[in-house]
């Protein structure tokens, strides 16, 4: 084994305790340029696809890297900001928005965030945070729901770029918070928030990332999560169960996946004349190409040509002041025992103060 260099260390430098978050990824350009590689490192992934490696390599290399990267720039072009990919911007500025939160409760943290796929990428901040001292890293990866290709990937990458590591930190890891009383009051909020301004649907769609289904039959909890997710979250905003619908989207190949499918749902509701249908993806906290363009544009496209009425796409969490609260106090919740002893005092009394105006309320 090969060792990376340690930086440089002075006697005496005060350690400090980082706050990771990790998203999936995105290309750096909407062009099949930029999609080739960034596809290649994801679809290479045999967390993310099961199919023995040497018949996927001849599929990957043979047909979908010379087919599919044109098509996806299309679609990262659709909804491209300014600034960037949406997934990136978002994620960017929730690292710089929790680190404020943070900043305010306890001193000595340093907020940073990583793609799983492209830049910037976790052995990279991973390097910079070690430059900074850091020795103590909680790891988020931002999918409420836990699943082998989403999570644990990005926990295997942060694994392997400490192997390299001499001198490797302290770390801890969030699994999931699909169920985090927090997150569900947020996502109600932000449901409650556009229909204050909007109006109220037919019903309420809450379509999650699919998966192939024999990830469900082989002990992947996905699928249960997914689903107590968006009970509570229907729970939280009194629906009963004819007001909303739980599917699954962005299928991929011949498999049978998680069922119901997004798409054959609102071609069903468009040819039910349904009058409107409001969508919403909880399994995300960040808009990106699969909600911004798979869910917001295409699948609107198929409900209208359907013979549905309104169609409305409610967005993500995205930089909401209650979700950046809500991932504060996950994080913290995390952080206990890495704390200086006056951070967690000032921390405790801040818990009280909250309490205590809740309580007047």
């Amino acid at each position: 084994m090969s060792y990376l260099t340690e930086p440089s260390f002075t006697h005496g430098t005060p350690e400090k305790t980082a706050v990771l978050l990790v998203n999936l990824g995105t290309p750096e350009a909407p062009t099949a340029q930029a999609l080739r590689p960034y596809l290649k490192e994801f679809l290479s992934d045999p967390r993310v696809i099961e199919i023995p490696k040497p018949i996927w390599w001849l599929i990957l290399n043979g047909f979908i890297l010379n087919t599919r990267p044109k098509k996806s720039a299309e679609k990262y072009a659709r909804i491209w900001m300014p600034e960037g990919s949406p997934l990136k911007v978002h994620t960017e500025r929730q690292s710089a928005l929790l680190q404020g939160y943070l900043g305010e409760k306890a001193k000595g943290i340093v907020v940073d965030y990583a793609m799983r796929y492209g830049n910037p990428s976790i052995p990279g901040v991973l390097a910079k945070l070690k430059a900074q001292n850091c020795q103590r890293i909680l790891l988020v990866p931002m999918y409420p729901q836990y699943a082998a290709s989403t999570v644990a990937t990005a926990c295997d990458a942060v694994f392997t770029a400490l192997q390299h590591m001499r001198n490797a930190p302290a770390l801890r890891t969030i699994k999931h918070y699909h169920d985090h009383p927090g997150y569900i009051k947020t996502m109600a909020q932000n449901i409650r928030d556009y229909w204050t301004l909007h109006g109220r649907p037919d019903k309420l769609v809450m379509s999650f990332h699919g998966l192939p289904r024999f990830s469900l039959d082989k002990g992947d909890p996905y699928h249960c999560e997914c689903q107590k997710s968006g009970r509570l979250i229907a729970e939280e905003l009194g629906l009963n169960k004819e007001q909303y619908l739980i599917t699954f989207q962005s299928r991929f190949g011949r498999a049978e996946w998680l069922k119901p499918y997004t798409a054959a749902t609102l071609d069903e509701l468009g040819k039910k004349k349904t009058r409107r249908v409001d969508m919403v993806c909880p399994g995300f906290v960040a808009d990106c190409l699969e909600t911004l363009e798979e869910i917001a544009l295409e699948v609107r496209e198929d409900f209208l040509h359907a013979g549905g009425g309104e169609y409305h796409y409610i967005p993500c969490l995205n930089e909401r002041p209650d979700w950046i609260h809500t991932l504060t106090d996950l994080v913290l919740d995390n952080l206990h025992g890495w704390l200086d002893r006056e951070d967690m005092v000032e921390l405790e009394q801040g818990r009280l103060r909250a309490l205590a105006l809740g309580a007047k309320k």
